[in-house]
C-alpha cells in the first residue's frame, strides 16, 4: 500500500520532505521542541508515523532541518539590522538585533537539552543567519569594511569586537536555556547602550 499522503500535497508542488519540515518547523513555533514525538509531527502533516521514515534517516535529522528553518523564519521575521547609519547606530541596531533573535529562537532548543546528537546535526548544517554567514561573521565583515571607510580605527580587531558582542548577547539568554526557561530573558535598562559605549570607547582613559 502506498504512504498516506499529506492533504496538503495532493493539488500542490511541495515535496513531502519539504512539507514534513514546515510542519515540524510550525510545532516548533508554537510549542517548542520539549516532548515532541514523531506521532505529533505526523498529525500536524496530515502522515502516518512510518512516512517520517521514508524521507530522512530519524527524528533528529528532522528536529535539526526544522530548528534550522525556524531561526531562518525568526530572522526573517524581526529583520536584519542596517548599516546606513554611524558607526555607533549601526552597532547599537545589531546589539538589539541579535538580542531580539536570541530570545525569539533560543527557546526552540531548551526542550533539546541531553539531545546532543540534535544539535551535531543542526551544527553540520551551514549557519541559518545573516545569509548563512552567520552574525560573528556579519558584524566582523561589518567592521572590516567600516575600516576601510576610517571610521573605525586601524588597530581594531573586528572577531575580537564581534566575539565580545555576540558573546553578550548569548550571556543574556543562554542562562535561560540550560535552565528550561521559555519566557524572555530580562534585559537590564541602558544594557545595550553600555555595551555600545564600551566597545566604541574602551575602558582605560585617552
Amino acid at each position: 500500500m502506498a504512504p498516506r499522503r499529506a492533504a496538503a500535497l495532493r493539488d500542490g508542488d511541495v515535496s513531502l520532505r519539504d512539507h514534513l519540515i514546515a510542519a515540524t518547523t510550525r510545532l516548533i513555533a508554537e510549542r517548542g521542541t520539549a516532548g515532541l514525538t514523531v506521532r505529533d509531527i505526523a498529525r500536524a502533516a496530515d502522515v502516518a508515523v512510518g512516512v517520517l521514515y521514508n524521507h530522512f534517516a530519524d527524528k533528529e535529522e528532522l528536529l535539526a532541518l526544522a530548528l534550522h528553518q525556524h531561526v531562518r523564519d525568526v530572522e526573517r521575521r524581526i529583520g536584519r539590522p542596517g548599516t546606513e547609519g554611524t558607526p555607533a547606530e549601526n552597532l547599537h541596531a545589531f546589539v538589539t538585533h541579535a538580542l531580539a533573535a536570541h530570545t525569539a529562537f533560543l527557546p526552540a532548543f531548551a526542550g533539546l537539552i541531553g539531545q546532543p546528537e540534535v544539535f551535531a546535526r543542526f551544527d553540520a548544517l551551514p549557519n541559518p543567519m545573516a545569509g548563512g554567514r552567520g552574525l560573528h561573521t556579519a558584524l566582523a565583515d561589518y567592521l572590516r569594511t567600516e575600516q576601510a571607510n576610517g571610521r573605525v580605527t586601524a588597530d581594531t580587531d573586528p572577531d575580537a569586537v564581534a566575539t565580545l558582542v555576540v558573546g553578550a548577547c548569548h550571556e543574556l539568554v543562554l542562562p535561560h536555556v540550560f535552565r528550561g526557561r521559555s519566557e524572555p530573558p530580562d534585559v537590564p535598562p541602558g544594557r545595550v547602550e553600555a555595551l555600545v559605549a564600551t566597545v566604541l570607547h574602551g575602558i582605560t582613559p585617552r
